[in-house]
């Protein structure tokens, strides 16, 4: 039969937490008081090193629009100096422009582990977002659990006052 584990039990379980012998009504007080989220952007950014900032630019650059419309501006230049400016004999690249071709299947196999790694940092980014998301879920769930039980406990306390006064007033209409 499987044992039904405490809040408390929970909580050092998925926030990987020694919190010794303190009981529930710390745990909750402890959660609520300290603050359980983090800034991924700040610490990604502090553990970012110079190779992760290249990657991060050149996968900013490579991937806009401006890229696309001036590398292809680059091309269509390239072919009309090589075939129409050029005279026959002075072209830096001849049709079937094979330095061209060089030129560009360099920069692809350069470029595109770049931008792996770039999204590889994005990954773990949106890892730990995730992961920060989880915890203030939990500890939002705790203390809307708590708050419930508050309530109750209000609700509790409040019909017995209800059942007093009404003891009370039976008791002065008696006499």
């Amino acid at each position: 039969m499987l044992k039904k584990k405490t809040k408390k039990e929970i909580v050092k379980m998925l926030l990987d937490t020694d919190l010794g012998e303190q009981d529930e009504e710390e745990l909750l007080n402890l959660l609520i008081d300290q603050p359980i989220s983090i800034d991924i952007d700040k610490v990604e950014e502090d553990k970012m090193t110079r190779g992760d900032y290249i990657a991060d630019k050149v996968s900013e650059i490579a991937g806009s629009w401006g890229f696309i419309f001036g590398f292809s501006a680059f091309l269509i230049f390239w072919i009309v100096l090589n075939t129409c400016i050029l005279t026959k004999g002075n072209e830096i690249d001849p049709y079937p422009f094979i330095l061209l071709n060089l030129v560009l299947s360099c920069i692809a196999a350069l470029q595109a582990p770049v931008i792996m790694m770039s999204q590889n940092r994005q990954a773990e980014k949106d890892s730990l977002r995730n992961q920060n998301d989880y915890r203030i879920d939990l500890k939002s769930e705790l203390i809307l659990e708590e708050l419930h039980d508050k309530i109750v406990a209000l609700q509790k306390n409040q019909n017995l006052i209800i059942k007093m006064l009404k003891e009370v007033e039976e008791s002065e209409k008696e006499d």
